[in-house]
C-alpha cells in the first residue's frame, strides 16, 4: 500500500528524506512531458529522482537533461511498455482525452496496474469539468456539469483514472488557466498579439506553473487515494485586466477593448468564454499545506517582468 502522510511537518521531512536517501530509488514517468510536467520533473530531478516520459518533439533537449524519453502520440502503445515502466514509483499524465477517450488509459491501463513499485498516480485535469456557474464559486465537492464536449471528455477521463485497479494513490488535479515563463500576458504583449476582449462580469482563475509543481510535490508527500484538488491562485480576474496590467509593466499602451460579440474568435477560444466561475483553492492549502508562491497574477507578472 502507498505510504500516507497526514501531518504537514512529517510530509516536509519525508520529502527532505527522499532527497538524501540514496537507497530509495524514485522514478517519475510522465505521459506527456509538456509545460506543467516539465516543471515538476525539473524540481524532482534536482532531488535525485530519475525522470522518464513521453513527448512529441524536443526529445534531444529532454535527453540532454538526463531524462529517458519514449515516443507516444496516443495512436499506438509504447514500443515496450513493460521495460519503459519498470521501476516507476510515480506516474503523472497530462495527455488530454480525445473523442475516442483517454489514450493513456485506452492503451496502457493494464500496464500501469501491473507496476509493482507504483506508489502515486496524478492526472492533470481541468476546472472545465465544473462548467459555467455564472461567476459563482466552485470547490471540489461541487457537481461536475461541463458545458462542452471537451469538458465531458475530461469528466470521463477522471472517472477512468480513479477506476484504476492499483494500490497506488490516484489523485486528480483540476488546473485553472496555466501561465508562466514564455506563456504569459507579458509574452502576448511582447509579440504584439494582445487583445482586450470584454465580456461583462467574465472572470477566469489562473495558476502559475511553479505552483502546479509545488502542489504536485505536496501531494506526492501526502498521497490521498481518490482525492481531487483544484489548482488555482487566490484571485479570479477578468482577462482584459490581466492584459492591461502586463502592458503597464512593459510601458506599452493597452490595446482597445473589444466587445466579446465583436471579437473574431475561433470556436475553441469562444468555448473558454462559455464558462464563468471562481474556483476555490482551499483544499490544497488545508489538506496539503501548500503555500502559493504566486497568490495572484499581479505578483507573478511583476517578478517575471523584472
Amino acid at each position: 500500500m502507498p505510504r500516507v502522510i497526514h501531518d504537514i511537518a512529517a510530509a516536509s521531512a519525508f520529502l527532505f528524506g527522499c532527497q538524501l536517501n540514496a537507497s530509495r530509488s524514485l522514478r517519475l514517468f510522465c505521459f506527456g512531458l509538456g509545460y506543467s510536467a516539465r516543471a515538476l520533473a525539473a524540481q524532482l530531478s534536482r532531488q535525485g529522482w530519475r525522470i522518464a516520459g513521453t513527448c512529441r518533439g524536443d526529445e534531444a533537449e529532454l535527453e540532454s537533461l538526463g531524462y529517458e524519453i519514449h515516443g507516444f502520440d496516443g495512436s499506438a502503445p509504447l514500443d515496450n511498455p513493460r521495460a519503459a515502466l519498470t521501476g516507476t514509483t510515480h506516474i503523472l499524465s497530462s495527455v488530454p482525452p480525445s473523442p475516442a477517450g483517454d489514450p493513456v488509459l485506452s492503451l496502457h491501463a493494464a500496464d500501469i496496474e501491473a507496476i509493482e513499485s507504483l506508489e502515486w498516480v496524478g492526472y492533470l485535469s481541468t476546472t472545465g469539468v465544473y462548467g459555467d456557474r455564472g461567476g459563482g464559486e466552485v470547490d471540489e465537492d461541487s457537481e461536475l456539469r461541463p458545458t462542452g464536449d471537451r469538458g465531458r471528455r475530461r469528466v470521463a477521463a477522471e472517472t477512468g483514472w480513479r477506476g484504476l485497479e492499483t494500490d497506488a494513490a490516484v489523485q486528480l488535479f483540476r488546473l485553472a488557466g496555466i501561465y508562466g515563463p514564455g506563456r504569459s500576458a507579458l509574452d502576448t504583449v511582447r509579440r504584439g498579439q494582445a487583445r482586450r476582449i470584454v465580456k461583462p462580469d467574465q472572470v477566469f482563475s489562473r495558476i502559475h506553473v511553479d505552483d502546479i509543481a509545488n502542489v504536485l510535490r505536496a501531494s506526492i508527500a501526502m498521497p490521498n487515494a481518490g482525492a481531487a484538488y483544484n489548482v488555482c491562485d487566490d484571485e479570479a480576474a477578468a482577462p482584459q485586466d490581466v492584459i492591461a496590467y502586463a502592458c503597464g509593466l512593459l510601458g506599452v499602451v493597452p490595446p482597445p477593448e473589444i466587445a466579446f460579440e465583436d471579437a473574431e474568435l475561433s470556436d475553441m477560444a469562444k468555448s473558454f468564454y462559455r464558462d464563468n466561475k471562481r474556483v476555490s483553492n482551499g483544499r490544497i492549502k488545508k489538506d496539503l499545506g501548500v503555500a502559493l508562491k504566486w497568490h495572484n497574477y499581479r505578483d507573478a507578472l511583476q517578478e517575471m517582468a523584472r
